[in-house]
């Protein structure tokens, strides 16, 4: 039996099919009401502010995405931890050391941020600027491949 989502159980109000993906974070930050919402609200305006053409997506059933040009990371929360996973972090420098979990994986990295830390926010908006670079220059040089006949 699958079990529902807070979003599907109506604890929100809102349903994955008539809500924005954007409605559906502000929801679920809305609905955790305590420090891991405030820390994956933080999390938002900081990928926000460091990419103002960031997209906002609602993937696998619950996970909010943000994408240009591809993944560039997600927000996912758990009872003691908020984890924010760069879909190409093991491609990225990351000299402020960040990346702290995932960190065995040849494509993915990720931060987990606990109760109580403080967010480097300059070193995670150059890491979100980095994680964007790398997947505009992936797609600019697929789009510059010949095609083949």
């Amino acid at each position: 039996m699958k079990k529902a989502t807070p979003m599907e159980n109506g604890k929100s109000g809102l349903t994955e099919g008539d809500a924005s993906p954007s409605e559906l974070i502000d929801a679920r930050i809305e609905e955790l009401s305590d420090w891991r919402g405030e820390t994956l609200a933080r999390i938002r305006m900081l990928i926000r502010e460091a990419d103002p053409e960031v997209v906002e997506e609602w993937k696998w059933r619950g996970v909010p995405v943000w994408s240009h040009a591809g993944i560039i990371c997600t927000g996912e929360t758990y009872k003691a931890v908020v984890k924010m996973t760069f879909a190409k972090g093991a491609s990225l420098e990351d000299p402020s050391g960040l990346f702290n979990s995932s960190l065995e994986g040849n494509t993915r990295r990720a931060i987990d941020f606990h109760e109580g830390e403080q967010i480097d926010e300059e070193a995670l908006k150059a890491l979100i600027r980095a994680a964007v670079a790398l997947n505009t220059s992936v797609q600019a040089a697929r789009s510059k491949r010949p095609k083949s006949a």
